[in-house]
């Protein structure tokens, strides 16, 4: 399984070090890793930035550098546009994942990562099958990976019946363990129901941190949702191992890419970027057969 690097661990959108994709790549590379994950807007890969020239130069650099693209990482959300129907903002995000499988295809790179779409209280299960299965097509030969980010289909079984709804041997799940350990969900489960259907999973690990509301008239705290700190691989609560040995024994073998997408315990300076980078590089290997 290639190992790669997400770009929008170094894209500064949460205070930590920036770099530009150029710079990315040679990170990526310096550090040990086989492929990278590019953030498929800016300020790395917008299809509004990088032309089929651009493209060629990435593609380049990539295989100077002796990595692969494994996937690029788009952003979507199809219930966005429920409120004014007058607005065609499905076939905008249509139209904007076809321009993603067309830079894939120009990286040589498999997969177009996509997210659902937000709960909505009109309905919203139809207008997400269709425009997946429409994405799905015009982007052939390129994987359609449907990640489970946003609230629909954020549940494994749904996730599942998701995918198959679509029914496109293109469109595949991007299942991470992050929703799923959430919710409590027993990891091994999920994995050996969804596992055969991922083309890629993204990983990053949290300690939960307790919040609390006063309220002055009780003279108590009110609990809260907890927050999530983000922390070195190794150092959070969900089991990684134990996910990805049941994703393997369901028959997952596609590509794995660690990310920093949110303020890392320690700080975003590049040291800190770095040594949780390579930290995951190393947990990843000492799972390997001997």
């Amino acid at each position: 399984m290639t190992l790669a690097l997400h770009s929008i661990s170094y894209a500064g959108l949460w205070g930590q070090h920036f770099l530009a994709l150029d710079q990315f790549i040679d990170k990526a590379a310096d550090l040990g890793y086989e492929g990278v994950m590019l953030t498929a807007k800016r300020p790395h890969l917008s299809v509004l930035d990088f032309d089929t020239a651009k493209l060629a130069e990435i593609r380049r650099r990539l295989d100077r550098r002796k990595l692969r693209c494994v996937c690029l990482a788009g952003y979507t959300n199809f219930s966005a546009g429920l409120d004014h129907g007058d607005i065609p903002l499905v076939e905008m995000q249509i139209a904007h994942v076809t321009e993603l499988a067309r830079a894939a295809q120009n990286l040589d790179c498999p997969v177009v990562r996509i997210f659902t779409g937000y709960e909505h209280p009109k309905a919203q299960w139809n207008v997400l099958v269709n425009a997946l299965r429409e994405c799905a097509r015009r982007a052939a030969p390129t994987v359609i990976g449907v990640q489970n980010h946003h609230d629909i289909a954020i549940d494994y079984e749904t996730h599942f019946d998701l995918i198959g709804e679509v029914n496109e041997p293109n469109c595949l799940a991007l299942f991470d363990a992050w929703a799923p350990a959430i919710q409590g969900v027993h990891l091994a489960a999920a994995a050996a129901r969804i596992g055969p259907i991922t083309a890629h999973t993204t990983v990053a690990n949290y300690q939960p941190r307790p919040r609390w509301n006063y309220e002055p008239a009780a003279i108590t705290y009110r609990p809260l949702p907890p927050r999530m700190q983000a922390v070195p691989i190794d150092e959070g609560f969900i089991d990684y191992k134990s996910f990805l040995a049941s994703m393997r024994s369901a028959g997952f073998n596609g590509s794995i890419a660690y990310e920093m997408c949110s303020p890392l315990r320690g700080g975003g300076g590049l040291a800190n970027l770095d040594a949780y980078a390579l930290r995951f590089l190393n947990f990843m290997r000492s799972q390997e057969p001997a």
